[in-house]
């Protein structure tokens, strides 16, 4: 059982996944102090999705699965503002709202994969064939040619394959609450599940929109 942690937040309109990139431009006061305090104790802060409102102004209502980021660059423009690049880490679950003082807080846990079923090799390369077919269809339908299965999927050499799931979702062009839903799966299996559902709603709207 992991011990609670108490971070800054940073809610987003956006559903970030494990091991992404993440740019920042910072202007807003409270996330100014966000900011400081992880470059001053070298601390990670949490993303989470908002799940209704804007990130501006505070407010919002926040879901509670989400991933540590750390800054791996930060140029300080002055009065407040930043530019940064983060790298997002281990999801993490919101176990209780904190204070926004002076920017947003909780308390979170490390939720790592719970256990399920084995994603067998066959299955990982059944989804990634229908990220292809994904692909190609759209490729297809503009007239441009594609580049090879290695570029567009990444290179999988048969390590963890949830984490492969990871990489694999955050290629594909599915909507934010597809993306939650992968996120928040709570097994490698669901999460398998879970990409397999948002391919197909990504087809599906492919396919309604050529036949326009």
């Amino acid at each position: 059982m992991f011990e609670p942690l108490e971070l800054a937040m940073f809610p987003l309109e956006s559903a970030l996944l494990p091991d992404q990139e993440l740019p920042l431009r910072i202007f807003e006061p409270r996330y100014g102090a966000l900011v400081r305090h992880c470059l001053d104790t070298g601390d990670p802060f949490g993303v989470v999705l908002i799940a209704r409102g804007r990130e501006v102004g505070g407010g919002e209502s926040r879901c509670d699965v989400g991933v540590l980021s750390r800054i791996t660059e930060c140029v300080e423009h002055g009065a407040g503002r930043y530019s940064m690049r983060c790298r997002t880490g281990e999801r993490i679950k919101v176990s209780e709202w904190l204070p926004d003082d002076p920017y947003p807080r909780a308390a979170v846990t490390l939720w790592p994969d719970e256990p399920g079923d084995p994603v067998t090799p066959a299955q990982l390369l059944e989804v990634e064939d229908r990220v292809m077919a994904l692909f190609e269809r759209i490729a297809d339908a503009r007239g441009v040619s594609l580049p090879d299965r290695a570029a567009l999927l990444g290179e999988h050499a048969g390590g963890d394959p949830g984490q492969r799931l990871w990489d694999l979702a955050s290629r594909i062009p599915i909507g934010t609450a597809d993306r939650y839903s992968v996120l928040a799966a709570p097994s490698a299996a669901a999460r398998l599940a879970a990409v397999r559902d948002a391919v197909a709603a990504v087809a599906e709207v492919v396919e309604f929109q050529l036949s326009e």
